[in-house]
């Protein structure tokens, strides 16, 4: 019979023991899941904050509440991350700190991320599954934000015919071309680009044209990603005027052109990206601090990180 040698053993015993203390030495760097108390909760249907509460509390509330094996390190550090990241994006218990134009937006994005599949979180999934949004529930998400305001937005004023500022900038030297406080700038040769989309904001009542420079568009051409530093994406946009009988949408007036430029370095705080919106006719650069790009970024990283946080991409 083959003997096992005594110093084989003892390796083992040694490498069971080192693990065993390395797992309890662990658990004192666990983080802790805190849930500061509610500011106020999100008002809905009862039937929609059922659905949200199963769904999305556990990372987007000060409700969260892990299950045993997650709190227990490694597993720990991840929970504590996922609920992190939830909460900066948007918090259901402090749903107050948003205006109600951007509580609408959140809304609407929520649906669409569940609509395709991107939450909950797969791996969420995979060990809840009572967090599963089923179709019904879908159903119902659904029908309640196309009650929203937004959703019937339509532009009634009358309509207002641009003046000349946008020809002008053309020509206009760079001391004269608006700047976001980020420091992204108008680009007012825009309208030379290809356009890559056309799109319906359902949640706001507005319609978009997106373009996109050279760069951009030979990065969509040959499905780069992440996109290169130096791409650019500007998006205008109108308001939507009410929908005549034969069915027919007409874009109301000109609200403002969003521009979102590539820069992994200067826009590292945001995934590489700079976003700018230029207001009205003046185009005046929304914003009133730097960070303003937060709340921009957090939208495309909820709903279009597989994109390098770009929606709208053509598949085609």
């Amino acid at each position: 019979m083959k003997k096992t040698h005594p110093i084989a053993n003892r390796r083992v015993v040694f490498i069971i023991s080192a693990l065993a203390v390395g797992f309890v030495l662990l658990q004192f760097a666990s983080p802790a899941i805190v849930n500061p108390p509610a500011t106020k909760e999100i008002s809905a249907p009862e039937e929609v904050t059922r659905i949200l509460k199963q769904a999305c509390y556990d990372c987007h509330s000060n409700a969260a509440d892990p299950a045993w094996y997650g709190r227990i390190a490694p597993a720990s550090f991840l929970v504590a991350h996922d609920i992190r990241q939830g909460r900066s994006r948007f918090n259901f218990s402090e749903w107050d700190k948003n205006p109600p134009v951007v509580q609408e937006l959140l809304l609407w994005e929520m649906v669409n991320a569940i609509g395709e599949g991107k939450m909950p979180l797969s791996r969420y999934s995979l060990l809840h599954s009572g967090s599963r949004v089923s179709a019904s529930d879908l159903a119902i998400l659904k029908k309640y934000v196309n009650t929203l305001p937004g959703r019937h937005k339509v532009d009634t004023a009358r309509i207002v015919k641009p003046d000349t500022i946008t020809s002008k900038l053309a020509d206009a030297k760079p001391s004269q071309i608006p700047v976001s406080l980020n420091g992204v700038s108008y680009y007012p040769d825009y309208k030379n680009w290809r356009i890559i989309s056309v799109t319906d904001k359902y949640d706001g009542g507005s319609m978009r044209v997106v373009y996109a420079n050279d760069m951009m568009y030979n990065a969509i051409k040959l499905k780069k990603m992440p996109f290169p530093d130096g791409a650019v994406m500007v998006k205008a946009v109108w308001g939507k005027q009410q929908e005549s009988s034969d069915g027919m949408v007409r874009p109301g007036n000109f609200q403002n052109v969003q521009v979102m430029v590539k820069d992994s370095r200067k826009y590292a705080a945001t995934e590489g990206w700079g976003f700018a919106k230029f207001d009205g006719f003046g185009l005046k650069p929304y914003g009133k601090i730097a960070i303003f790009d937060r709340t921009c970024i957090n939208c495309h990283r909820l709903l279009a990180p597989e994109s390098d946080f770009v929606f709208n991409v053509p598949t085609k």
